[in-house]
């Protein structure tokens, strides 16, 4: 919807596109020759400096012109186009004017440029209906026969010759001019543009669009040129010494590129381009069938859709904010070289817009995704945080571990049960309140004890602990990190019960040990789950601490002394403490109390 307004209406990246686009055509044109049979004789600003003392100053007598057009003629060029306006005689010498009438009513291929103009007073439009044939303008299937224009006209010998065409060099809306009418609608009449009128006089097919895109040749000046006062000079010497074949077969431009003469546009090519060479690029435009045609509209709406599709398919399967990145990375330089390729077969192609549409969504796609991934990783760091160590959290939520991706793995661990001693006596001779903070004192305690060793809290039993290691992250050592933390739960509660004044002085706990597999993950119902370890390996360890009443404070089962032992430098070591019968087990349970090595 974004891409259609853009493309319709808005037209947000359209001078961007443009300016990379002029970027493009300057560059093609570097690698373009222009016709060579298309000549400019030159009014330069030496032909003005060298000929101002005989001549005088510009514009010049008329009959110059008159003779340089004999001169050329004698040649036989295809064509000898003027790019000056001829619209007012030349009072004081009206003897030239003659002349010069005398010499282009000789010739059947010279043409002159008039200009239509925006003048809107009905005295000064010219009818068509009468007028139009005279001057090349041709009436469309749907045009009026009341309809009349305003035209800069040149003398009338000049329009009698019947080769005249519009001369309108118009600029787009940034005042930079990229291209040239092939003829002007004026209600439902078409007036031909001068390059269209002598394209056509000789011989060559027009194109149906009303307007070219100029496909420029070379740097600025790059047309075939011959400065008007060397040939003017040359006629004047008794033995010539140019070539007398220098215009056969050439169309032969008359102008200027003098910079005092004010004839200079801004183009794609250079800031500062002189008007004959326009004329003369759109008239190599013309002759050569060689324009910059845009392609279809649908084109660039087409591949703007597709990245759009890409980008939005590529976050919702893969989410690889990088990747894709990277791709639109390799496809924005893919598309930008098409662009410049497809001027190669003259074909214009915009596709700036659709790229930096593709990139305004893929970094609003990206921003939606990261703000996902962050709600995702709080919701894991609120979850995780519950039961695991903060460094343990981190671990896992830099590595995109959700729950789904922690359900239901079998793994190797060791697990830890812990029971308070005569809890329920101590309950029945206490305040629900004293219990309630007794407890919490306790369990906040004993928890460091279990992240002090990167231990899983799997939950609160009443007044029960069960712990386990080894999962949701690796670790070899997990039977040692295990006893190290019923080790240290038994320490602490020695200093509990220190601070915890009557109530809490002759508290007692028993803690089992046991490893070995068990199913790890995420388990219970939709609307409630817990990280939690289920099987034969957290029952032993339950039933192992049970054992420990009347025994000691610490019991492990001999798989998991037999772990500690394999790692290299144990600080522990194990008391046999006998063999014990197990619910749920046929043969006798071996248990031992770990001790530090002394």
């Amino acid at each position: 919807m974004a891409w259609l307004i853009e493309s319709q209406w808005l037209h947000i990246f359209a001078p961007l596109q443009t300016r990379l686009m002029d970027v493009m055509v300057a560059n093609h044109a570097l690698k373009s020759a222009p016709d060579r049979d298309v000549v400019i004789v030159d009014i330069d600003e030496r032909s003005l400096a060298e000929m101002s003392p005989s001549v005088g100053r510009w514009p010049w007598p008329r009959s110059m012109h008159a003779e340089l057009i004999e001169a050329i003629e004698r040649q036989q060029p295809r064509a000898i186009v003027f790019d000056i306006l001829f619209s007012d005689l030349d009072k004081t010498r009206p003897q030239d004017d003659a002349y010069f009438f005398e010499a282009i009513s000789a010739t059947n291929n010279t043409y002159f440029p008039m200009l239509v103009l925006d003048d809107n007073r009905q005295a000064a439009r010219i009818p068509l209906a009468q007028y139009g044939k005279s001057l090349g303008i041709v009436p469309g299937p749907h045009a009026d026969p009341h309809a009349g224009v305003t035209l800069l006209l040149p003398l009338i010998p000049m329009v009698e010759t019947g080769r005249l065409g519009a001369h309108n060099a118009i600029n787009d809306s940034d005042g930079v001019l990229r291209g040239y009418p092939v003829y002007h609608e004026k209600s439902g009449w078409r007036i031909p543009s001068l390059p269209a009128r002598v394209a056509q006089g000789l011989g060559h097919a027009l194109p149906d669009a009303a307007w070219i895109t100029l496909n420029w040749h070379g740097r600025a000046l790059s047309h075939a040129r011959v400065s008007y006062a060397d040939v003017y000079a040359d006629l004047q010497r008794k033995q010539p010494q140019r070539p007398t074949n220098e215009f056969t077969g050439k169309i032969v431009i008359i102008g200027a590129t003098a910079n005092g003469l004010h004839d200079v546009r801004a183009t794609p090519i250079d800031g500062f381009y002189p008007g004959v060479e326009i004329l003369a690029t759109a008239i190599d435009n013309l002759k050569n069938g060689d324009s910059l045609r845009p392609v279809p509209d649908w084109i660039p709406a087409a591949i703007g859709f597709l990245l759009l599709w890409s980008i939005y398919a590529g976050f919702l399967r893969f989410r690889y904010v990088i990747r894709i990145g990277l791709a639109l990375a390799v496809v924005t330089l893919l598309s930008l070289l098409a662009s410049y390729m497809a001027l190669s077969w003259r074909y214009v192609l915009p596709l700036l817009a659709p790229v930096a549409f593709a990139w305004l969504y893929y970094v609003i796609a990206a921003l939606m995704e990261y703000l996902s991934e962050r709600k995702a990783r709080e919701r894991a760091v609120q979850t995780f945080g519950r039961f695991l160590d903060p460094r343990v959290v981190k671990s896992l939520v830099e590595r995109g571990e959700t729950t789904q991706s922690l359900s239901g793995k079998s793994c190797d661990i060791s697990v830890l049960f812990s029971d308070i001693r005569g809890f329920t006596t101590l309950s029945e001779a206490s305040t629900p309140e004293e219990v309630v903070k007794l407890l919490n004192g306790y369990f906040t305690l004993q928890a460091g004890a279990v992240f002090g060793q990167e231990g899983t809290l799997d939950k609160y039993i009443g007044d029960a602990i069960m712990a386990f290691w080894g999962a949701p992250e690796h670790q070899p050592d997990h039977a040692t990190r295990a006893v190290a933390a019923a080790l240290d739960m038994s320490e602490r509660l020695e200093k509990f019960r220190e601070q915890a004044g009557p109530l809490g002085s002759e508290l007692e706990i028993g803690i089992g040990v046991h490893s070995g597999p068990a199913v790890v993950g995420f388990i219970g119902s939709e609307n409630r789950q817990d990280y939690t370890a289920i099987g034969d390996t957290v029952n032993l360890a339950s039933r192992i601490e049970g054992h420990t009443k009347g025994i000691c404070r610490v019991l492990v089962s001999e798989e998991t002394k037999n772990r500690c032992e394999q790692q290299a430098d144990s600080p522990y070591e194990f008391v046999d403490r006998g063999s014990f019968q197990v619910k749920g087990r046929v043969q006798p349970v071996r248990l031992f109390e770990p001790r530090e090595k002394s």
